[in-house]
């Protein structure tokens, strides 16, 4: 049987949402590290102003390192719904996945060196080809599976830290600021030429994306592996007659989730606290419990029209996401507004939010006129080797 798109009729609508509201947390987290060298501070110490502080601490429990599991999770779970639908199609699933991983590698690659070094579509890609192979477990055996290589790692090297620091309370660097690099950042990006900039830009990447593939085995593709497990259930084609259980995972999942993030601010912002308690614990656990919230508020009818637009653009993710670093990086590098270094977190934020209002309005207008989003389009041309068109077909 011919390989062909998903008709826009079998679209899951909940999917669709959740990718929309992840991109809007997504968004107002990269916002950090698109107006200053966010990277190479202590922002525990750093924000002193009042205001800062607090907004700081807003974004720190509730939306870092609590939106990107998401969207790994729903990666994974559109990766599992393909491979269904080419099993009951009689198709191919593996040379297709592969061709589809492998211009998703290509994105990144021109994201992260031409645009922003912050990419992720690069880890997603490769993460993805090992998706391949690991989708084909039993629901059960994945779930488990992907617990095990997210909390094992992370649960040695939080007593590894421990002891660490038993030994020698300062081994690990506490609060330690880069001046030399933050210094750097803004000679480049503020002042610096497109050709410093893309210099500076690939040694980021290189240092940063490229180096961390090894821990996103242990981090990202597990997240990935869980969301999978979770298609293979149909958790969210399934939402409405499982109110209750989304009820108490929602309850539990958020509380243990915000008590979590905020041990930095408790126990203090410890190496151990911050990269291990409070992102890697604490993000996904929030994760989950955001998840079952926002599948909960998909199902007011009230809300759900309300809301709407998310699932819209959450339609053209992959256009949004690209777009947003775009747009960003021209307000605030050289070649274009030069704003870099000179905005602060709250003015960011709000900047991150208005960018995305914008965008939602344009997606409405966009697939009003079109089946997907322009990127969408190419991606899946040249996932698919035809041209099936983004014009909106009539049914």
């Amino acid at each position: 049987m011919k390989l062909t798109p998903t008709p826009l009729k079998d679209r899951v609508d909940g999917l669709d949402f959740l990718r929309g509201i992840a991109l809007l947390g997504i968004f107002i987290a990269n916002m950090l590290h698109f107006h200053s060298p966010y990277v190479y501070m202590d922002p525990y110490s750093w924000f002193t102003v009042p205001g800062e502080q607090s907004a700081f601490h807003f974004i720190d429990v509730f939306v870092e390192a609590s939106f990107y599991p998401l969207f790994a999770m729903l990666f994974g779970y559109g990766i599992n719904m393909q491979y269904e639908k080419s099993l009951r199609n009689g198709t191919p699933f593996a040379p297709f996945m592969a061709r589809r991983m492998s211009w998703l590698l290509v994105f990144g690659v021109l994201h992260a060196l031409l645009i922003w070094f912050g990419d992720i579509l690069f880890t997603y890609a490769l993460m993805g080809f090992i998706m391949i192979a690991v989708v084909r477990i039993p629901k059960k055996w994945l779930l488990s599976l992907a617990f095990v290589l997210y909390i094992v790692p992370a649960g040695l090297l939080y007593v590894f830290l421990v002891i660490a620091r038993k030994i020698n309370p300062n081994s690990l660097m506490d609060g330690f600021v880069d001046i030399q690099s933050i210094e750097l950042a803004i000679s480049a990006y503020a002042h610096g030429t497109f050709a410093e900039i893309f210099v500076f830009r690939m040694q980021e990447w290189l240092m940063f994306s490229v180096t961390g593939l090894i821990t996103s085995v242990v981090s990202i593709l597990p997240l990935m592996m869980i969301g999978a497990a979770l298609s293979k259930w149909k958790i969210i084609e399934r939402m409405y007659e499982m109110k209750g259980k989304l009820a108490v995972v929602m309850i539990i999942f958020i509380s243990l989730g915000v008590f979590l993030k905020n041990v930095p601010f408790m126990d203090g912002p410890k190496f151990e606290n911050i990269y291990l308690v409070q992102s890697t614990f604490g993000g996904a656990v929030l994760t989950i419990g955001y998840g079952a919230l926002f599948l909960l508020l998909w199902q007011i009818p009230f809300l759900k029209i309300v809301t709407k637009p998310f699932a819209t653009i959450g339609r053209m993710a992959f256009t949004t996401y690209i777009l947003q670093s775009i747009i960003a990086t021209l307000i605030f590098y050289s070649y274009g507004a030069g704003l870099y270094g000179k905005v602060d977190i709250i003015t960011g934020t709000w900047l991150a939010i208005g960018i995305f209002f914008i965008q939602l309005i344009g997606a409405q207008i966009w697939l009003s006129k079109f089946r997907m989003g322009p990127l969408e389009s190419i991606w899946r041309k040249l996932s698919y080797g035809k041209n099936f068109g983004i014009k909106e077909e009539n049914v």
